[in-house]
């Protein structure tokens, strides 16, 4: 057992479960400190995920003062000038999983050369992914651009490696504080207090993970392939937050859904997901400039506009288009947004209202628990078409469409939209059509900010100067 203290960096990984980081640290350590550094301009754009860490710190430091492990919370400007100040101890072991992100790379890359360099002892391990980055590429080195034959070979990877003995945390001797002038969670809820609703919903610890995974597998996951399209129903797993946070390993994920005996197609489109989330991540490591910048370099002359009364409305839910309405203000009120709908909002966004999928990922960055710049940002330049294996520009979605055939009944459009709860189904995605004398278009709910047929031709000649 090694004397010194055994630190380990919390980042994304609030779980026990395959934490190696924090397992390998008390098997090694009688005193361990888990620590979490919080730097305020990383999350000042992103006020969801504020109230998120702040209830994942409180419900994680519960659970550690049971395996007497302190969690503390330092408030940095400078991970570089932390680690510096910190190195000079020499008296820690320290441990930590990697965040599979270019700007963590590149500073894992520091910590490490400068620890080496002082010799102070350190393990980092594999974070929340199935394959490493540079695992899964083409036959000739380089790294895939498309979906499907890259997960094909990252799934043939993973199920052919030899999975290693899982270990488990132990309970430490005593607890024992290390770092100075630390925080606690609740210093990191945002000011404004929208997001009370959200505690009715969401749960953020691992217990809560594990039981709604449990729960997807068990009622929903054989039908999810067709379920999940459908924004009336709880068809979609609702499992993106603890994955972002680490709740939830996507090495349980899969474990668990391969324990089922049938293999449906709804467990093979859920994986493909988590394929996704692989791809979307070996995307922005091997293509770092996407996360600022269109991946089609193309896209650089696509003739934007820029309309705030636009984005505002549609930002409130106010664009006249019921689906679209109610998808904006579902992220609101729960930081959350359904996968169809999210596809149909944004895809509105730059193709109705020809504004920049940079806008958009934006607000949806500050408003969703589940954010990650992989996923996050792929996802728009999905929609825009000016991503990798993204979706043609020339693909737009029909709002009016889109809505009478994933919301047939108009259930999810009255729980969002209340103002249209009376509308009959054959109103309720096109109101303006309506000819209920009780309901005043204009007055009750707006008037569409723009004419799906115009816009689309509209977009098509955007297009066209590309």
């Amino acid at each position: 057992m090694d004397k010194k203290i055994g630190l380990f960096w919390l980042r994304d990984d609030f779980r026990f479960s395959k934490n190696n980081g924090l397992i390998e640290a008390t098997i090694n350590h009688d005193q361990v400190v888990v620590f979490y550094l919080y730097k305020q301009d990383i999350f000042k754009a992103q006020e969801a995920q504020k109230w998120w860490l702040s209830k994942s710190l409180s419900n994680f430091r519960k659970k550690l003062n049971n395996l007497n492990i302190t969690l503390e919370i330092v408030e940095i400007n400078s991970f570089k000038i932390f680690f510096d100040n910190l190195i000079k101890k020499n008296d820690f072991t320290i441990y930590w999983n990697k965040v599979y992100e270019p700007d963590y790379l590149k500073f894992d890359d520091y910590l490490l050369s400068n620890l080496k360099n002082r010799k102070i002892q350190h393990k980092r391990f594999k974070g929340n992914i199935l394959n490493e980055i540079n695992e899964i590429k083409k036959k000739d080195g380089t790294p895939f651009k498309v979906f499907t034959p890259f997960w094909r070979a990252a799934e043939k990877y993973y199920i052919e490696k030899i999975p290693p003995k899982e270990k488990i945390i132990k309970k430490c001797k005593k607890k024992i504080n290390y770092f100075k002038n630390c925080i606690e969670p609740e210093k990191l809820l945002p000011k404004k207090n929208w997001f009370k609703n959200f505690e009715k919903i969401w749960t953020p610890d691992e217990h809560s993970a594990l039981k709604e995974l449990q729960n997807f597998i068990k009622e929903r996951i054989d039908n999810y392939s067709e379920g999940r399209n459908f924004p009336n129903i709880d068809g979609t797993s609702k499992l993106s937050p603890f994955i972002k946070f680490g709740q939830l390993h996507v090495e349980t994920i899969w474990d668990e859904c391969i324990k089922k005996k049938s293999k449906t197609i709804g467990i093979s489109k859920f994986l493909a997901e988590i394929g996704w989330r692989e791809f979307n991540h070996s995307l922005i490591n091997h293509f770092p400039y996407m996360l600022k910048n269109n991946y089609s370099k193309k896209f650089d002359k696509f003739p934007w506009e820029i309309n705030s009364k636009f984005l505002n409305a549609w930002k409130k839910g106010l664009t006249g288009y019921p689906i679209v309405d109610a998808g904006m203000r579902e992220i609101y009120s729960t930081g959350w947004m359904h996968n169809r709908v999210r596809m149909i909002v944004g895809s509105f966004l730059v193709k109705h209202l020809l504004i920049n999928w940079k806008d958009g990922e934006k607000y949806f960055r500050n408003c969703l628990l589940d954010y990650s710049p992989a996923s996050n940002v792929a996802g728009w330049q999905w929609v825009a078409g000016c991503g990798a294996d993204a979706a043609p520009y020339f693909r737009i979605f029909n709002p009016i469409l889109q809505g009478e055939k994933f919301d047939k009944e108009g259930e999810y459009v009255k729980k969002w939209v209340p103002e249209l709860k009376n509308l009959s189904k054959k109103y309720i995605h096109k109101p303006w059509e309506s000819e209920d004398k009780n309901f005043k278009l204009g007055k009750d709910y707006p008037y569409p900010i723009v004419k799906h047929e115009d816009a689309r031709v509209k977009a098509l000649n955007a297009f066209k100067k590309i």
